[in-house]
């Protein structure tokens, strides 16, 4: 049983690391070569999709600035596109050599678009880490089931089921609270 709960544990670990990357790709106040990372681009020349990483390279040289230095020149229209239907409300502009993208201020109303959108991943998350709950109580019971465990130690082990996933909810909580911090800072 030492063995499951070790791989639960891992399980959480990583729904917490998800969530981490998840809250990079919202766009605070300040530029982040994060925010660009997982975007993907049409690229005609290749003839396929690829995310925004793997064609340039991403600098922030200050706040409110984004730079991208494309390894082929020739793709450069296509980056600029991918980022326009991004989603992420950013222009792009290019002077045949690399992209700029200034990262404007947030308005009040964008702020709370943010901050909603924050809490909707945060609750996401925190419903894969009770599917795993689930999954290893179900497993506990199940041993429990097969006389495989006694009673006492089933008890024992749903206790300490739940108590990883309080830890793992109290994280994602946390981590969501610091980020509409963030977001809401001016």
């Amino acid at each position: 049983m030492e063995e499951y709960l070790e791989i639960m544990d891992e399980s959480f670990e990583s729904v917490i690391t998800s969530f981490k990357q998840r809250l990079v790709t919202i766009r605070t106040g300040r530029a982040s070569p994060q925010l660009l990372e997982n975007v993907q681009v049409e690229v005609s020349a290749y003839g396929s999709r690829m995310p925004l990483n793997q064609l340039a390279s991403i600098n922030a040289p200050d706040a409110r600035l984004l730079t991208l230095n494309p390894w082929d020149k020739s793709t450069i229209a296509d980056i600029e596109r991918g980022i326009l239907h991004s989603g992420l409300g950013l222009n792009p502009s290019n002077d045949g050599q690399k992209i700029i993208v200034p990262i404007p201020a947030l308005t009040g109303e964008r702020r709370q678009e943010l901050v909603r959108q924050i809490y909707q991943y945060a609750e996401e998350f925190r419903i894969s880490a009770r599917k795993v709950r689930r999954e290893y109580n179900d497993i506990v019971k199940s041993a429990e089931t097969d006389k495989e465990i006694s009673e006492d130690d089933s008890r024992r082990y749903q206790t300490r089921i739940q108590t990883s996933t309080d830890a793992c909810i109290t994280d994602i909580d946390n981590l969501a609270k610091s980020k509409e911090a963030e977001v809401l800072e001016v």
